[in-house]
């Protein structure tokens, strides 16, 4: 049925409205003819359009389900590395060397040079004691030295005086003797006899006396070495600093009384106490998992949290033992201290480098895909494609693990969320920045 047109059987456009039909099939109002052909035009057209509207909506969504969507996946690039492995160990740094100074002598304390904090040389004097009991006996040791020493000069006297005898005796026993082998009866036996006795005995004393100078000379000796016995126990009154130093602690005051250290006093005191503060220890427990890696000369990186400073140090000596109790292995690590910057009981930390690689190919630890026994990363291709990769690692630090084999330089591994991703997917791999944790014990 034509909606404006007129025909001989089906009457006029007014008689269509009269009839009261829009182009939707709807019956219009019969009051205003003119009104109800605007309507019915009106009503037509926006029934076409919401017809045409239905048919372009309908084709859209049909394109779209038929093209697959391509993921946005985080991707980095597989890179050469330089990996090690590390221990975090805590502990107190203490001097090198500590030690309380004792006195080898009892006396009083006569002078203290050094009190809290002095810095000491190696040999400085750091006290003197009064000692009049070996001032004493120095004298007398003075006076025997003299005396031994005037003992000598008059045995060497003596000798000279009993060698001259002898000389004299022997040459005329020599004399008469010849005359009365070479000339008899020009000297009677009798002569020569006496001459002969006289000289045996002139020889006797001569080495008497030679006896006499030496037992002289060693009570002199004997003198002399008493003598520095007693001035090396007198020197004992100044006391020493056996290293360079700092006094951390002092026990005496000026005209105290001190006593011997020696292991027979138990009324000992001690005069100061001294630390090396050029060089620290740093004791710490290595765990027995990790005392296979333990090698003198190691570096260690010292970390003192207070002076918010790390010092170089490095492993200097171990027990080369573990200790039942604590399952750990005694290891010290030398601490050069040359701006005198750390103190004793000062706490630190220390960083050992266990195992280090240079120069391999890495990946993060958060593309490695761990299904059983079996180890892989996602790999996209040239394509812009997922590949499953399976891969062998070695060394695995708290951020990057090594790859032996399965993956090459220059590669790109998915980093992001990898659920729901699949083999042979197509993908669109995106740069991102990956993570990085603190080092720590692995």
């Amino acid at each position: 049925m034509g909606v404006f047109g007129s025909s001989a059987g089906e009457g006029s456009c007014l008689d269509l409205m009269n009839q009261n039909y829009d182009l939707s099939g709807r019956i219009c109002s019969r009051t205003d003819p003119f009104r109800a052909a605007i309507s019915c035009a009106t009503a037509g057209l926006a029934a076409l359009l919401a017809v045409g509207l239905s048919s372009c909506a309908g084709g859209s969504t049909s394109a779209e389900a038929g093209t697959p969507a391509v993921a946005t996946v985080g991707v980095t690039s597989v890179s050469k590395k330089t990996l090690s492995r590390q221990i975090t160990l805590s502990s107190e740094l203490v001097p090198f060397e500590e030690i309380d100074v004792y006195a080898k002598e009892s006396g009083y304390v006569k002078k203290l040079y050094v009190d809290y904090g002095t810095h000491v040389k190696s040999g400085q004097v750091m006290a003197t004691l009064e000692i009049p009991e070996l001032q004493d006996q120095l004298q007398e040791d003075q006076a025997q030295i003299t005396n031994a020493s005037d003992e000598i000069s008059r045995a060497q006297h003596e000798l000279m005086r009993y060698q001259a005898q002898y000389k004299a005796l022997h040459l005329e026993y020599s004399r008469l003797n010849t005359v009365f082998q070479t000339q008899p009866g020009i000297v009677a036996q009798q002569e020569v006899d006496d001459a002969q006795g006289k000289d045996l005995a002139a020889q006797s004393q001569m080495e008497s006396a030679e006896a006499g100078l030496r037992a002289a000379e060693s009570n002199l000796s004997a003198t002399k070495a008493k003598f520095v016995h007693d001035q090396t126990l007198y020197d004992y009154s100044k006391i020493t600093a056996p290293f360079s130093g700092v006094v951390t602690e002092r026990y005496a005051n000026l005209g105290t009384l001190v006593q011997a250290g020696t292991a027979s006093s138990t009324q000992a005191m001690p005069i100061v106490k001294l630390s090396q503060d050029s060089l620290f220890r740093l004791v710490i427990p290595v765990p027995e998992s990790y005392v296979r890696y333990i090698r003198v000369g190691d570096p260690v990186n010292v970390r003192v949290p207070s002076l918010s400073k790390t010092f170089p140090g490095k492993v200097a000596r171990f027990s080369v033992d573990v200790k039942e109790d604590t399952r750990t292995m005694h290891t010290e690590v030398d601490v050069a201290n040359p701006q005198h910057l750390l103190v004793p009981g000062i706490y630190a930390e220390a960083d050992l480098t266990l195992e280090q690689k240079d120069n391999v190919t890495t990946v993060p630890l958060q593309a490695i895909n761990h299904d059983g026994d079996r180890t892989s990363v996602l790999v996209v291709n040239r394509q812009n494609q997922l590949e499953a990769r399976p891969v062998t690692l070695g060394l695995q630090t708290a951020n990057d693990a090594e790859v032996v084999s399965g993956v090459s330089d220059g590669e790109q591994i998915v980093v992001s969320d990898r659920s729901g991703l699949k083999p042979g997917q197509k993908v669109h791999p995106q740069v991102v920045q990956v993570m990085e944790y603190p080092e720590g014990a692995n």
